[in-house]
């Protein structure tokens, strides 16, 4: 089961770190450890800048011991000997963590486009909206990679796949193996040829937030009650808020929180080199 009970950690993909140029950056990663998420710890992993403080998973993808378990023979693979942590009331057990985060990076929601799980909810925000509401109400300093950028020309061709395969080493074989039932469901599910990383195009942002090609900042939503949208990230790009007659309605929906920076565009190219240059290690 999932649910606010289990988890104050959205179940989508979280990174989060202070930015300090020329220094050691660190990263605590939230994780259902699903295939595309131990790509995207690896990557971390992998950078020279970044100290991975540790991985804390959660239910999602898989349940709550399978994504451990996930977890930590990713970090086998890697040879690291990061902690992994299962479970993440963080929030609620200790509120003031969030003026501690100095980038709270979000893979989940689907702001521009029809979700994945339903036509209007991308999985990870569906899966525990409870959970993603107290994070998007919180004070978190949140940066939201949602679905769409994980598609289009950010999805490696199978020309691309063939080329990460032979780097010939065990992280580049690993990340592609582990995929394959992923390739396979997103060709069922979108009538698209290649393989599509969530996770990674987020930790690609993480590591480097001028991948990022376009952003804008608003507020969002997260609706938790309704049967038709339940998950849906419900984000306020024409800032009707600032309109008395609305305000009333959306205080109560979307709380205090200032705002998320949405990314709306990626560089595909560039994330698609980092990909290979952490999994050619």
């Amino acid at each position: 089961p999932h649910g606010f009970n289990r988890s104050l950690s959205i179940q989508a993909r979280c990174v989060s770190g202070r930015e300090n140029i020329g220094a050691m950056r660190n990263f605590l990663i939230d994780t259902d450890t699903a295939s595309d998420d131990a790509v995207a710890i690896m990557m971390a992993l992998a950078a020279p800048d970044v100290r991975v403080l540790g991985l804390t998973t959660v239910a999602g993808n898989v349940g709550l011991e399978q994504a451990t378990r996930n977890a930590l023979l990713t970090a086998e693979i890697c040879n690291s000997d990061v902690p992994v942590f299962a479970g993440a009331l963080a929030l609620k057990r200790e509120p003031e963590l969030a003026g501690r985060i100095g980038r709270c990076v979000v893979m989940g929601g689907a702001p521009n486009c029809e979700g994945n799980v339903t036509p209007a909810a991308e999985y990870n925000i569906w899966v525990d909206p409870e959970a993603a509401r107290a994070v998007f109400r919180s004070k978190v300093p949140i940066e939201m990679v949602g679905w769409h950028v994980s598609r289009g020309p950010s999805v490696l061709t199978d020309d691309e796949i063939a080329a990460v395969e032979a780097l010939g080493t065990a992280k580049a074989k690993f990340a592609i193996e582990s995929n394959s039932r992923a390739r396979d469901a997103y060709r069922v599910q979108t009538g698209e040829v290649g393989l599509s990383l969530a996770d990674p195009t987020a930790m690609a942002v993480a590591l480097d937030r001028s991948v990022g090609l376009s952003w804008s900042r608003h507020r969002v939503a997260i609706e938790s009650e309704s049967e038709l949208t339940r998950g849906m990230t419900v984000v306020d790009r024409l800032n009707v808020n600032a309109d008395a007659n609305n305000a009333h309605v959306w205080n109560a929906a979307a709380g205090e929180h200032e705002g998320a920076d949405i990314l709306w565009t990626l560089d595909s190219g560039r994330f698609k080199a980092m990909l290979k240059t952490a999994l050619a290690a």
